[in-house]
């Protein structure tokens, strides 16, 4: 599709795609109406909801080619800082106050608003395609995502999540305990808050540290399940389970308030959720693996788990590892 395709705004993911955007509303109740509604919530609790009015099954296809980047990507906090950033939250760790810290930085590069983002999504599906893969464009920013990641799926009441913690390359050393015990911390977190906002006794974690394999990277992922309570709102799901665990921390509150004074920029669309609602049907993804083009700048998100076992420098390379085969499909140079 080429630009003039899309108009003021589009959605794609999973096969369907929307078209005719109607209205943009920052406020779940819109929701309730049952109409197709794009979602894009910010790390910190802002919403997006676009309204579509043409909703089709077919395939995302651009026009158009992508064109490499030549511009240089730079890094909101810097590999020493970074390192920091990882020995603070050990810290906080050591002292009790947070038990598993997300630590992120931003990536941006110049790129004028004038260029789309619809053929480097077209090459981001053909070269490291992901089961949450989606795009949206909206006036003012458009998103590409490569997200592996499942926050809700909801089909009536019934709900489930499935939380990545642990990160590799394929065919290395298999993954320790400090990935398993993440993973686990993570999914104890989101069964806490499923409980919040689903009928006693139905949360249970389904499969746990299943293995699955993406392009150049294997994650361990595991699963949750609940039964919504009787007329629960989409307010109240948002309020009780934003920010995702998986990228936040353990406690949620104490591990938000580490990244809010640590990061150096607001995390905006990245770490926040992306992806649809349809009445009582959703489909909504882990901001992450994201590029967002905004105020003539393109931006790529990458972070990592911390916990007490945390070595700081690898911490900072599986940064890189997550942002290494996207970053080569856009193109730029590193600094």
């Amino acid at each position: 599709m080429s630009s003039k395709d899309l108009g003021d705004g589009a959605f794609w993911m999973g096969g369907r795609y929307a078209t005719g955007l109607q209205e943009i509303s920052n406020d779940p109740r819109s929701l309730a109406d049952g109409n197709f509604w794009a979602v894009s919530t910010s790390f910190e609790g802002e919403y997006t909801f676009a309204r579509f009015a043409n909703v089709s099954d077919q395939e995302f296809v651009s026009n158009e080619k992508w064109q490499p980047l030549k511009s240089e990507w730079a890094s909101s906090i810097s590999k020493l800082d970074y390192e920091k950033y990882v020995q603070t939250i050990r810290e906080e760790i050591s002292l009790g106050n947070v038990y598993q810290v997300n630590a992120c930085r931003r990536l941006s590069t110049d790129l004028s608003d004038e260029r789309n983002l619809a053929p480097l999504f077209a090459e981001i599906l053909k070269a490291n395609p992901a089961p949450y893969a989606s795009y949206l464009q909206l006036p003012g920013i458009q998103i590409a995502s490569a997200s592996p990641e499942l926050f809700l799926d909801r089909s009536g009441d019934d709900i489930k999540t499935s939380p990545i913690k642990g990160t590799k390359h394929l065919g290395t050393p298999e993954f320790g305990e400090k990935d398993a015990s993440e993973n686990i911390m993570i999914v104890d977190l989101m069964r806490n808050d499923f409980g919040r906002i689903c009928e006693p006794g139905s949360v249970k974690a389904g499969e746990l540290l299943r293995h699955e394999l993406h392009p150049g990277l294997e994650h361990l992922v595991s699963d949750v399940y609940g039964q919504l309570r009787n007329a629960i709102s989409w307010t109240e799901i948002f309020s009780e389970l934003s920010p995702a665990g998986s990228i936040s921390g353990t406690p949620k509150y104490s591990a938000v308030q580490i990244i809010k004074e640590q990061e150096q920029l607001a995390r905006g669309p990245y770490c926040g959720l992306l992806g649809w609602i349809e009445g009582d049907r959703a489909l909504l993804s882990v901001a992450i693996r994201i590029f967002w083009h905004q105020d003539n700048l393109l931006h790529f998100g990458a972070g990592a788990g911390i916990t007490w076992n945390s070595d700081p420098s690898g911490e900072w390379e599986e940064t890189e590892l997550k942002a290494e085969r996207l970053l080569k499909i856009s193109g730029g140079e590193r600094t």
